[in-house]
């Protein structure tokens, strides 16, 4: 009995240690990726802007669902490992800039990525930024220390390497 106390009281202590350590980080962020692709910024562009492909060549995604567009903005649904997340492009410059933000405030995160299409010496320099907010003190944690802010950005980078038979390093 004495040893089951202990277990179950080191485990609540370890729980309240991530919880005020998460209650001590910043809600918010900015994180930034970027590869280079050997296509021209309106080739990149154009695969990222057409939403409807995504699932074609994203393997975390089981489908995308196109939604009305609210005050002229585009709105899409994705259902992934994560589960379904609403987007919003709030942003979209032909050839150089997409921004899209989260539209759900129930997930315990959101904010907005900037994707950023510049031409460089061999192609591209494809660049996302991440402006976070993660009221959830357990899943800042988590998010913090257990899978990071870049994790989905480099998953993304990745998969749009893959789509162009490119294997690309984000940095």
């Amino acid at each position: 009995m004495k040893i089951a106390l202990l277990i179950i009281g080191g485990l609540a202590a370890l729980v309240c240690v991530v919880l005020l350590i998460g209650a001590l980080l910043p809600s918010k962020h900015v994180a930034s990726r970027e590869i280079v692709l050997n296509r021209t910024p309106d080739e990149v562009y154009a695969t990222v802007r057409e939403f409807a492909s995504w699932p074609s060549w994203r393997t975390d995604l089981k489908s995308l669902e196109m939604l009305d567009a609210v005050d002229g903005r585009p709105r899409f649904r994705e259902d992934s490992t994560n589960g379904q997340i609403t987007y919003e492009v709030v942003e979209d410059v032909l050839g150089a800039k997409l921004v899209t933000r989260i539209v759900d405030q129930d997930l315990g995160y959101f904010g907005s990525w900037t994707y950023v299409f510049q031409r460089a010496d061999s192609g591209t320099l494809m660049r996302i930024t991440e402006n976070g907010e993660v009221p959830n003190v357990l899943f800042r944690f988590m998010s913090r220390f257990v899978f990071g802010h870049t994790a989905t950005m480099e998953a993304y980078l990745k998969a749009v390497g893959r789509k162009f038979g490119e294997d690309v390093v984000p940095k």
